[in-house]
C-alpha cells in the first residue's frame, strides 16, 4: 500500500497575517466577455505552464505514451482525476469562496511534495500574468496573502473573476489546460505530429465540457463537496522525474 507524504502543515500555506479577499460580485473586467476566456486560455498567456509536461515525460521514458493512442488514455485520466480537481478548485475561487480554505483544500489534495511546490511556482507566475492583463483590488490582495504563490488553480480561478469570468469559464480553462499542456510536451518529447496531438484533444472535447460541469456545480455547493479525485501513479512519477539530472521539462 502506498502511503501519501505527510503536508507540513506551518509551510503548506501562508500565515494568516493579510485579509483574504472578501466573497462578492466580480469585478468588472478590463477586455470583458468570453474572449477573456480566449485570452486566459491561451497557450502564449505567460503563466509558465510552458515548461511543464504534466507527468507527461516521466510516461514517455516509462514508456506509458508512445503515439496518438497512448496519448489520448493518458490525457484521459488526468483529466477526470487532477484534472476534474483543479477545476473544481478554479470553479471555487471564480465565485469567490474564501481563498485561504481553497488553498489549504488543494494542499489536501496534492500528496506529493514536489506537485505542491510546482502548483506554488506556477500560481505566483500566474499571478503576474493576471494582475498585468486584469489589474484589480482582489488580486493585489490574494498576491499579498500569499507572497510564495497560492496553489495555481485557486489563482486561475480568481485571474477569471477579475476578468469577469463564471465558475465554468474557470473550470473550462483548467481541463483544457489539463489535456493541452501534456499533448504540446509529448509532441516535443517524441516527435508526435501535431496534427495528431489536436485531434486528441479535438476527440477529448466533450469529456472536457462534462468535467467543467461537474466541477462549476460542486463548486456552488461549497468546499466540502469540491472534487477530490486522485491520481497517485502521477504523484509517484512527479518525485521520481524531480531527481533525473537531465529532463526537458520542470514537472
Amino acid at each position: 500500500m502506498i502511503t501519501a507524504p505527510s503536508i507540513p502543515p506551518a509551510t503548506a500555506g501562508p500565515a494568516r497575517t493579510q485579509a483574504a479577499p472578501a466573497p462578492g460580485p466580480a469585478p468588472r473586467a478590463a477586455a470583458g466577455g468570453r474572449a477573456a476566456l480566449l485570452v486566459l486560455a491561451d497557450g502564449r498567456f505567460p503563466a509558465g505552464g510552458h515548461a511543464h509536461s504534466g507527468g507527461a515525460e516521466a510516461a514517455v521514458k516509462a514508456g506509458r505514451i508512445t503515439d496518438a493512442a497512448s496519448l489520448a488514455a493518458f490525457c484521459r485520466g488526468r483529466l477526470h482525476t487532477s484534472g476534474l480537481t483543479a477545476a473544481g478548485l478554479a470553479a471555487a475561487a471564480a465565485l469567490g469562496l474564501d481563498p485561504y480554505a481553497l488553498d489549504e483544500a488543494a494542499d489536501a489534495r496534492t500528496p506529493s511534495p514536489v506537485l505542491r511546490t510546482v502548483a506554488r511556482k506556477l500560481g505566483r507566475q500566474m499571478m503576474r500574468a493576471a494582475r498585468a492583463a486584469w489589474p484589480c483590488p482582489e488580486l493585489d490582495a490574494l498576491a499579498a496573502a500569499f507572497p510564495r504563490g497560492a496553489h495555481q488553480p485557486v489563482v486561475l480561478g480568481a485571474a477569471a473573476r477579475a476578468a469577469g469570468l463564471g465558475p465554468e469559464d474557470a473550470a473550462h480553462c483548467v481541463a483544457y489546460e489539463t489535456v493541452g499542456g501534456p499533448a504540446t510536451a509529448v509532441v516535443r518529447l517524441l516527435g508526435l505530429d501535431p496534427f495528431q496531438a489536436t485531434a486528441v484533444l479535438a476527440r477529448l472535447a466533450p469529456e472536457m465540457d462534462r468535467v467543467a460541469e461537474v466541477a462549476a456545480t460542486a463548486a456552488r455547493q461549497g468546499l466540502d463537496a469540491l472534487p477530490a479525485a486522485s491520481a497517485p501513479l502521477l504523484d509517484i512519477t512527479a518525485e521520481q522525474h524531480a531527481a533525473w539530472p537531465v529532463r526537458l521539462f520542470a514537472s
